[in-house]
């Protein structure tokens, strides 16, 4: 059986929470710190080779951590921020400097619920710097919302979609090219094994595997145990893409962005 550190790792969902760093309660919860020094430590045994650095709900519109933390980290990191729709462009190209290459709508946390925009930032922040739109939502509020993340340029949703009933929806995104994050199994309401077999089936690169540290709110924290979950599912050659080929082409790749994008 292959060991975790066989498998060069892009971590494509995790968090840094620094206490140096200003929080915003969000209905009612503030997480733990968890540092820089405290994702490293949790993670020696993997072959970490990037990642890909989310703000939670309580990390509001600050930008100044996740500067911080992609400065600490290096370049083979970015990051995934939440943003007001009334941003400038000068300021998306001053983060886009600092490495961030996504914007985050946390429907679940109500963190930028007005989606009536959604479509036009999401062509926009493309077109000026290659960025993603990221969405934490119940894959049941898909069909509301179809039309508008079909059109978007690039997207990626987060933890699986977390709904068992709206499954097949999450699975009309993957055909069309959209990213899925196989984040926080313990969020979820279904068997993930099936699941994630059914989305590779739809999309060999519609799958990328992160390890959602430290695992705010989810009733069942991060495990080794999930990543050798991915091992045994896929074997060594899809798991690989999984854990990085998928993630770092989704993050890193500019073949499609005009310029002035920035290659990382």
């Amino acid at each position: 059986m292959p060991l975790i550190h066989d498998f060069k790792f892009f971590d494509s969902h995790f968090h840094i929470i620094d206490p140096a760093y200003p929080l915003v309660e969000n209905q009612g919860f503030l997480p733990d710190y968890f540092t820089i020094k405290d994702y490293r430590t949790r993670l020696v045994n993997y072959q970490l080779a990037g990642g890909a650095i989310i703000s939670g709900s309580f990390q509001g519109m600050d930008q100044s951590y996740l500067k911080a933390a992609l400065k600490q980290l290096g370049p083979n990191y970015v990051g995934v921020t939440q943003l007001p729709y009334s941003v400038t462009d000068e300021e998306i190209l001053a983060l886009n400097e600092a490495g961030i290459r996504g914007v985050r709508f946390n429907l679940k946390r109500g963190v930028g619920a007005d989606l009536g925009h959604l479509e036009s930032f999401g062509k926009r922040i493309f077109d000026l710097v290659g960025w993603h739109i990221e969405l934490y939502i119940d894959s049941r509020e898909i069909p509301f919302l179809q039309d508008t993340l079909l059109n978007l340029p690039r997207l990626s949703i987060a933890h699986l979609g977390l709904s068992r009933d709206g499954f097949p929806n999450l699975l009309k995104l993957v055909e069309h090219d959209v990213m899925v994050k196989a984040t926080g199994f313990g969020r979820v309401d279904f068997t993930i094994v099936p699941a994630l077999q059914d989305i590779v089936a739809a999309n060999p690169a519609g799958l990328t595997f992160g390890s959602d540290l430290p695992s705010t709110r989810n009733p069942h924290p991060y495990a080794d145990a999930d990543f050798l979950l991915i091992i045994e599912t896929f074997g060594v050659e899809q798991a690989q893409k999984i854990f990085f080929d998928n993630a770092w082409n989704f993050y890193h790749s500019r073949q499609t962005c005009q310029a002035p994008c920035a290659t990382p």
